[in-house]
């Protein structure tokens, strides 16, 4: 058993070890499900990763959270002097040698600009010197830019997964290994594995719960360890996605087959599996032929009980400067390309009245970074606000300061099978929602009247979309107060009580769900760590 500082004080039903590939704070269901979890008399210990500068352990309600340092030592460096030559005979091995050699003859360049400018005898020596530099310099540079162009080629050629050779080289792979190609494809998933596989083995946990396809072969190894000890501990997968549908957001075109190995040589090893909608339990039979049709357990925002988390809820008006009377749009989620938000950007010279509030993981990184550059080009720049996550027990009620919510997606099939978390979220706070025509949430809102649909990447369309809402904003709400029974399937505690039964039936001896007392307010990574950031609320 592990050291008594470990573990989690109280009668225990069992002991579950969650595995989460992020830093907690930003996925708003591995809270939700482990501090519910916990509150029905589990044992919960939710492992995640994260950097040196951040908390290392806090509380969410019983439930321990503890990130740990995942050392990327096998990312794989694709760049191979002998592959250049074969496939470029004129590239440089690395981008960084061409970069130098550029950069070393702009130098030489600029002093031999210098040499000429500099006064001296003007007599055939010093010209026969000066022309020789000249003439050096001019060859060295185109060949060195003949060779820059081959390199920027070859580069292009390496991440580009319809290149001949790339498809050649996974297919070999697939061919010749299976589904254990991933470990020539992607041998970075074993530094997860490395990084996890000591903490998990300490906690000797009953259950253990992998979220998403990297975690699924680190407790599937880690369930494997335990039973060759004698234990009998199982396996929970929960599948958040559907990976051969996703827009790949892994470095290089083997990162997406590797995955899909990867998940397809550990799928069958699950106990029980648990996902987010009907459509995407259907497609993982379909996949992977599973005994089983997994449990739906809907990302559903959380809405009983005052919030335990620290501090008052954020007034999303006063962050953006607004008074009652201004349309704000709001996005709360995840920020990428894929995601659509430059429609929203893009609408504002349109909509002179609205504000836009994006409520993203952070301002820095380069797609917000763009959005705020294209808003400043087209003078609106003072109508969009970035605003930072806020608690998970506390999105709904910031969610709702808005006029609505917006979902703009792009198609992507993994786009198309689920209603997503700020789906849940904007309805709980009763926001009419303007959605992209994805099948899943495009069709209910079409069957439900609680918002608008638009062809996703459809400037006009969105436009005619939200000046529609806004025309009438109450006969939309009034959605929310004529299907109260829509709402209460849409909240987590229900889906709680649905993912203790699983974990109730893999583990008999737990008995059933106790009533416990309310925990003391949450210790927030902020808390732990000072660096002031809130737990986050992700799709």
């Amino acid at each position: 058993m592990q050291n008594q500082d470990e573990t989690v004080s109280g009668a225990s039903r069992g002991r579950i070890v969650m595995l989460v590939d992020n830093n907690v704070v930003r996925d708003s269901r591995v809270q939700k499900a482990a501090k519910s979890i916990a509150d029905a008399g589990w044992e919960v210990h939710l492992l995640g990763c994260g950097s040196a500068k951040q908390g290392r352990s806090w509380m969410v309600g019983n439930a321990r959270v503890r990130l740990l340092q995942v050392q990327h030592t096998l990312l794989r460096n694709r760049y191979g002097g002998l592959r250049a030559t074969l496939r470029r005979p004129l590239a440089y091995a690395h981008p960084n040698v061409a970069n130098y050699r550029r950069r070393l003859v702009q130098s030489r360049r600029a002093d031999l600009a210098a040499s000429r400018l500099t006064p001296g005898p003007a007599g055939p020596v010093r010209k026969g010197w000066l022309l020789t530099r000249r003439v050096t310099a001019k060859l060295q540079g185109r060949w060195v830019a003949v060779r820059v162009r081959q390199t920027d080629a070859l580069t292009k050629a390496r991440e580009n997964p319809r290149s001949p050779l790339e498809r050649l080289a996974v297919r070999f792979w697939l061919g010749l290994l299976g589904d254990r190609a991933w470990r020539v494809l992607d041998r970075n998933l074993w530094d997860w594995d490395s990084a996890y596989g000591k903490a998990i083995d300490k906690l000797e946990p009953d259950i253990i719960h992998a979220n998403d396809f990297r975690m699924l072969g680190v407790g599937a190894r880690a369930v494997q360890r335990a039973r060759a000890k004698g234990r009998q501990t199982k396996l929970v997968w929960d599948a958040h996605e559907f990976l051969p549908g996703i827009r790949p957001w892994g470095a290089g075109p083997r990162w997406l087959p590797a995955m899909i190995a990867h998940e397809r040589e550990y799928a069958a090893a699950a106990d029980a599996v648990v996902t987010v909608s009907q459509a995407l339990a259907d497609r993982l039979v379909e996949t992977h032929g599973l005994r089983h049709k997994p449990t739906v357990v809907l990302n559903a925002p959380v809405t009983a009980g005052e919030s335990t988390s620290p501090g008052p809820v954020p007034d999303m008006r006063e962050l953006c400067g607004v008074g009652p009377d201004t349309p704000i749009a709001v996005y709360s989620g995840s920020a990428s390309v894929q995601r659509g938000l430059d429609v929203m950007i893009e609408a504002l010279p349109r909509l002179p009245s609205l504000h836009v509030a994006l409520v993203v993981a952070t301002a820095r990184s380069d797609y917000v970074k763009g959005l705020l550059a294209r808003a400043a080009e087209l003078d609106v720049a003072d109508r969009v606000h970035v605003l930072p996550y806020v608690p998970f027990d506390q999105v709904v009620p910031f969610l709702a300061a808005a006029d609505i919510g917006v979902i703009p997606i792009h198609h992507w099939p993994n786009h198309e099978i689920a209603l997503i978390t700020k789906f849940f979220e904007y309805s709980h706070a009763r926001l009419p929602i303007v959605v992209s025509d994805v099948q899943a949430m495009g069709d209910m809102v079409k069957a439900t009247g609680q918002g608008e649909v638009f062809r996703a990447e459809d400037l006009d369309g969105y436009v005619k979309a939200v000046e529609t809402v806004l025309s009438d904003p109450r006969r939309y709400r009034a959605v929310y107060d004529d299907r109260p029974d829509l709402l209460h399937e849409w909240t987590w505690e229900a889906q709680a009580e649905i993912l203790d039964g699983v974990y109730a039936g893999l583990l008999p001896s737990a008995g059933k769900r106790p009533t416990r007392t309310a925990p003391p307010p949450a210790e927030s990574p902020s808390a732990a760590s000072g660096d002031g950031h809130l737990i986050g609320a992700q799709d």
